[in-house]
């Protein structure tokens, strides 16, 4: 039903639009009483085989929803309803800001995929932590955090570690997104010794409360093995809890989309079909070069069961959705689900 009529009425229109609709659509759905609960039956999997334990936590099954969806955490506790194992919220900046200019999301339908350069559009940090003390604990929340798009990269670490502070009480892991294509000034993100300074600073005061939280690394599916192997070297220096493979890509190469469409788009972070085989390998080469040293949460690609066996063959130890979720529709987490409980 969704592919063959919902979907092509929602892919009629812009895609942001859309997005803002179907949050909306989505919290009216849950306010109707028992609507809910119907939502629930039809799209969760309960089953003891599905857990998941990484880090210190106890995830109900393997599959989550990516960061970028949930951007100011407001409607983790309905997206419950539709069977996932955490939901990521996210990226949250420091201070609130209106992102890139309009239009910056855009459907590659030929490819499965999305290019979007929002640049960490988001409400700021006491937006989502007034969203997340209504939390009733569903499932685990990670918050993804970045810096603000006009933070000079002198003050990038405090961008850093004010989301992490303020934010400790009411998440349940963090990540560290340092590979987003969309927001300027990538280069010191990127480089080695500023990732370990930073990582230390997160960890620093990540110690100073009574409980720590895991702190995850989000990478860019783009990276050579030389860069690769750095990130290895990274996670063993730092004891950094894991790494999540992978962000958009700025790669553009295999597409089926015209390269006047795609010079028409411009810039920004590509998602989808077309990275689910860089994603992939990148998780497979960590997970081999590292001797499985350290946990992976595989996104990138992700539209099938089979897409998602695929990641936790190569090496995941959960898997995350999005632009999956947007051409699927709701039905893929269970179909996950049940494919994971078949291998069991």
């Amino acid at each position: 039903m969704y592919k063959a009529f919902i979907r092509p009425l929602l892919f009629s229109f812009d895609p942001e639009r859309i997005h803002h609709f179907t949050f909306s659509f989505i919290k009216a759905l849950h306010k109707v009483p028992g609507m809910g609960a119907l939502v629930k039956s039809m799209y969760h999997l309960e089953d003891k085989r599905l857990e998941r334990n990484l880090f210190g936590l106890t995830f109900k099954n393997p599959v989550g929803l990516a960061a970028g969806f949930d951007k100011n955490a407001e409607l983790y506790n309905e997206l419950g309803s539709f069977g996932f194992g955490f939901v990521e919220i996210g990226t949250v900046t420091p201070k609130a800001q209106a992102g890139n200019p309009k239009k910056r999301l855009f459907r590659l339908k030929e490819d499965q995929g999305l290019i979007n350069r929002m640049g960490f559009n988001n409400k700021g940090l006491e937006a989502a932590i007034s969203q997340l003390k209504k939390n009733k604990h569903r499932m685990i929340i990670g918050g993804n955090i970045g810096k603000n798009t006009q933070t000079a990269p002198e003050h990038y670490t405090a961008d850093y570690l004010a989301c992490f502070e303020a934010l400790h009480p009411y998440v349940d892991y963090f990540v560290l997104n340092v590979s987003c294509p969309n927001v300027g000034s990538h280069a010191k993100l990127s480089d080695k010794d500023y990732l370990i300074e930073l990582i230390e600073a997160v960890q620093n005061c990540n110690t100073s409360f009574s409980k720590q939280k895991p702190i995850l690394l989000k990478i860019a599916p783009d990276l050579n093995e030389f860069q690769l192997d750095e990130i290895i070297e990274i996670m063993a220096q730092t004891k950094l809890d894991g790494v999540i493979a992978s962000n958009t890509s700025v790669d553009r190469s295999g597409l089926t989309t015209s390269s006047e469409r795609l010079q028409e788009i411009g810039n920004g972070g590509l998602s989808g079909q077309p990275i689910k085989k860089k994603s992939t390998q990148t998780i497979k080469y960590l997970a081999d070069k590292s001797g499985k040293a350290f946990p992976i949460i595989g996104v990138g690609g992700i539209h099938s069961a089979e897409d998602a066996l695929e990641k936790l063959e190569a090496g995941a130890d959960l898997v995350q959705v999005y632009t999956g979720f947007i051409y699927e529709g709701p039905k893929l987490v269970k179909a996950i689900n049940k494919a994971v409980l078949k291998k069991a």
